[in-house]
């Protein structure tokens, strides 16, 4: 992971993030530890319990308006308690001109003070973008990703069990590739990891027997793509007899990206087994079961009740047979 600088954000030219310095140079060494930014709002209000500790905070016409109703000092109040939760900088846009409190506060404690000629919307897409590719949490694994009707399915592997022929296999179904052999990881919020292909590796896929492949070219610009979010891990190993593997569905195993625990199924490979149509499988199933349905459970239940009812009916005690009786109701 990068770190940044509020110094190095101000040197970010052609990324689409033109600032320029307004106040708070010696601050300038302060880093940039969250990759998400908040928008002041109400906090200007001295609604300090909604600041967000240690984000970049964005100061836009609304803010700039409203600070210019209030008195110097209690201009100077507010951004003091905006710069305790730890904000590493301060940025205006729409190229404003901050009041005089402001400059007098970022100099009192070396708070940068940055400026942008952008509307806030249109920065703060570009910054989070920008945050978030440097600062995120991230990790490389040796795998495959492939878009499977819209589920990122990561399947990983022994090396030479085959996950590149799986992938193939998908595209020729229809599917997409993201990443072949090195999958770059990318912790986005608290719950859900992305992955993308690396920059040298882009489109491209080894296949061992042919060599690399320019997938974009063979099979067309929507065969592929940058980053998927990953919500599934399959994991591919060799087929040994003396292994137990599962066969209703009903274990539940994770595997951990960067503490997200994603649902994990371990497939054994062995001859005759379509593994592309598995995985193909794996995803659909796990598409039912995020809306609420679990053929697994389904069956388990069904199993159990009749196995319920079986057993109480052979503790209901049997009524014994009626005697025969003759037509017209008379016994011999």
């Amino acid at each position: 992971m990068i770190q940044l600088t509020v110094e190095d954000l101000l040197g970010l030219k052609g990324h689409g993030l033109v600032l320029r310095l307004v106040a708070g140079e010696k601050g300038l060494k302060r880093r940039i530890k969250k990759y998400r930014i908040q928008k002041s709002g109400l906090t200007m209000t001295g609604l300090f319990e909604n600041v967000h500790e240690e984000r970049i905070q964005i100061v836009g016409q609304n803010e700039i308006s409203y600070l210019k109703t209030l008195p110097h000092e209690r201009q100077k109040e507010v951004l003091l308690g905006i710069a305790k939760k730890g904000a590493p900088c301060l940025i205006v846009t729409r190229g404003l001109e901050p009041t005089p409190a402001f400059l007098e506060v970022a100099e009192e404690i070396d708070l940068p003070v940055l400026s942008t000629d952008q509307i806030s919307s249109t920065f703060i897409t570009t910054l989070n973008r920008h945050l978030e590719s440097n600062l995120a949490a991230s990790t490389t694994i040796h795998g495959v990703l492939v878009d499977v009707i819209g589920i990122g399915v990561l399947v990983i592997g022994k090396s030479g069990i085959g996950k590149s022929e799986c992938a193939l296999e998908l595209l020729l179904k229809g599917h997409i590739l993201v990443a072949d052999d090195v999958v770059e990881v990318k912790k986005i919020d608290r719950d859900s990891v992305w992955g993308n292909c690396s920059p040298i590796a882009k489109h491209h896929m080894e296949i061992r027997g042919l060599g690399i492949l320019n997938i974009a070219q063979l099979f067309g610009v929507t065969a592929v793509r940058d980053r998927k979010e990953i919500h599934l891990v399959l994991e591919l190993v060799h087929w040994d007899g003396n292994t137990e593997y599962d066969r209703l569905g009903l274990e539940h195993k994770t595997f951990d990206i960067l503490d997200v625990n994603l649902p994990l199924i371990t497939v054994p490979v062995s001859q005759g087994r379509n593994m592309s149509t598995i995985i193909e499988v794996a995803a659909r199933n796990y598409l039912l079961q995020q809306r609420g349905i679990h053929s697994a459970l389904s069956f388990q239940q069904k199993l159990d009740t009749r196995m319920i009812r079986e057993r109480l009916g052979s503790l209901v005690p049997q009524k014994p047979p009626a005697p025969n009786r003759k037509p017209g109701g008379s016994d011999e």
